[in-house]
């Protein structure tokens, strides 16, 4: 974390984060209300020893692809370890969360997407102030519908728009592409 960030704690995002895996477990699983707490709890200390030397507030996307969250053929293994703190195996964890998830955690602003050709969605967002002065932040949930703090009035580009825009699979004519065969 830099040490002149505007707000340096990752509280709120990593908790935006851990409450959207945990109500998969809540939603589909055999998984009783001890066993989501423990997980909860488990993957915010995780994640927060993971990202404390990754979190810039005063750069955003510094450190993104660290905090990325995924899940596809292969369990993300902070997933995985607070699993196996309540006795799920990875093969239980497929079960009980998307096939195919990227969730990014970044500073002020939380988002996933299900599914390689998924849409991306906003699920925390908060824009930074000085020291010392209340955050703005909006909270969404999965089923879209969000819950404003305080109104929104910055207008930066974070990580997953500037994915958006310029697109993960097609670039734009104005890029050059080179392609390599054997």
């Amino acid at each position: 974390m830099h040490t002149l960030c505007a707000r340096g704690t990752m509280k709120p995002e990593i908790n935006a984060a851990v409450g959207f895996l945990s109500r998969f477990l809540r939603v589909k699983g055999h998984v009783n209300d001890r066993q989501v707490q423990t997980f909860s709890q488990s993957l915010q200390d995780i994640l927060a020893e993971q990202y404390k030397h990754h979190w810039f507030p005063d750069r955003p996307c510094k450190g993104s692809g660290y905090r990325c969250i995924r899940i596809n053929h292969k369990m993300d293994p902070l997933v995985g370890q607070a699993g196996q703190r309540i006795g799920l195996t990875i093969q239980q964890l497929y079960l009980l969360l998307p096939s195919e998830l990227t969730l990014w955690v970044d500073p002020f602003e939380v988002s996933y997407r299900i599914g390689e050709d998924g849409s991306i969605c906003v699920l925390y967002e908060s824009q930074p102030g000085p020291i010392g002065m209340p955050v703005t932040a909006t909270t969404s949930s999965p089923s879209g519908n969000s819950g404003s703090v305080s109104p929104m009035v910055d207008s930066h580009i974070s990580c997953k728009e500037e994915l958006m825009v310029l697109g993960r699979t097609s670039p734009s004519k104005a890029y050059n592409m080179m392609t390599v065969s054997s």
